[in-house]
This record gives structure tokens, C-alpha cells and sequence, in this order.
């Protein structure tokens, strides 16, 4: 959502728009389609998916990726000033929330079910 947000942003920006924030390599490569990569321009892979086929660690994984994905929301809202912007980002760190803490009391159940 975020990628399609930002692609919506710079529809009809051409290669100096991007250069005037230094991202024109992201033009020459991209033009304005979203491509997964980080802030500082790496790409997404899998290797950033952590599974041990062990509940309690697979969702300890699960908390700490929600979190992270909320400190991120965070942060493009201390850069954003467009309210419409705004709005969807705050959703989606609500959303983030809410997952952590599904998670958490599916974490809460196993660990009662689990007596070690």
C-alpha cells in the first residue's frame, strides 16, 4: 500500500523531479513503479522471513516484525505533511497493533498450553 501510495504521489513526475531528491538512479531503473526495497535502496528477499517450524518462536517473530512495521509507520509520519498520506498510514499502523496483539494472546494460549 505504501509503494502504490507513493507511485500515485509521482505519477507524471519525470527523471529531474526524482533527481531533485536525489533518487534518479531509482528513475533510471524504476521510473515510478514500486519496486520493494528498502530506504536505502535495498531490495526486498525472503531472507528477511524467519521460521523455526516452533510456535512459540515462529510468533515471538510474528510480534517482532509488527513492531517493526509500526516503528516504520511512525517514521513516515514524522516526514509526512500530506493529511491524505496521513490518514492511510495511520490505518495501516493500526493494523499493526492489532496484529501484535492477536499475536500476543495467540502467544498467551500456546505458552498455557505448553507446560514445560
Amino acid at each position: 500500500m505504501v509503494g502504490s501510495i507513493v507511485a500515485q504521489l509521482t505519477s507524471g513526475e519525470g527523471a529531474k523531479s526524482f533527481d531533485k531528491y536525489g533518487k534518479g538512479e531509482y528513475y533510471v531503473d524504476h521510473a515510478n513503479a514500486v519496486y520493494p526495497a528498502s530506504a536505502g535502496g535495498v531490495p526486498w528477499n525472503a531472507a528477511s522471513i524467519q521460521s523455526k517450524a516452533d510456535p512459540i518462536a515462529d510468533i515471538m517473530e510474528d510480534l517482532a516484525a509488527e513492531q517493526k512495521a509500526r516503528a516504520t509507520y511512525d517514521n513516515i509520519l514524522r516526514l509526512s505533511d500530506d493529511p491524505d498520506v496521513n490518514n492511510v498510514i495511520r490505518f495501516l499502523r493500526e493494523r499493526e497493533i492489532v496484529h501484535f496483539q492477536r499475536f500476543g494472546e495467540l502467544l498467551n494460549h500456546l505458552q498455557s498450553k505448553i507446560k514445560c
